[in-house]
């Protein structure tokens, strides 16, 4: 049974179920080459709830979504587009969801937040402010 800490830390989340197997499969293709940052995300697919892709409300951050999200570790906010790691250009505002940063937004909702932990292990709060879904870049 989940403790009332752990349900704070790991809100639910919703992921669609074609992004799923893909998620998945890239998780464990990456696991030697970012082994936390694929632990994490598969940790993620494990505990989300999986639905059709058309039944995936547009606040959810999907892969391609635009997400203005806040670093407690560096209290500002900020807007990125999550993206496959082939795509991700830091610069351009592009993260990869197998960063861990990325990892952690998947499948949160605007409103939500989650403790989440740095390159350097430390844990801090991921806080989504809003979410476009994909093919929407506005902000």
């Amino acid at each position: 049974m989940r403790s009332q800490a752990d349900a704070v830390a790991r809100p639910p989340i919703i992921m669609a179920e074609t992004e799923v197997e893909r998620l998945s499969t890239l998780a464990r293709q990456m696991e030697l080459a970012a082994p936390v940052a694929a632990e994490m995300l598969l940790r993620e697919i494990q505990r989300a709830d999986i639905r059709a892709d058309d039944d995936i409300p547009r606040q959810v951050v999907r892969m391609r979504s635009t997400v203005r999200f806040e670093d407690d570790a560096h209290g500002v906010a900020r807007s990125v587009l999550l993206v496959y790691p082939k795509e991700a250009d830091i610069a351009s505002g592009k993260i990869s969801v197998l960063s861990l940063v990325g990892a952690g937004l998947i499948g949160l909702s605007t409103g939500q937040a989650i403790r989440w932990p740095d390159r350097d292990g430390h844990e801090r709060w991921l806080r989504i402010l809003k979410t476009e879904p994909p093919g929407r870049l506005v902000f």
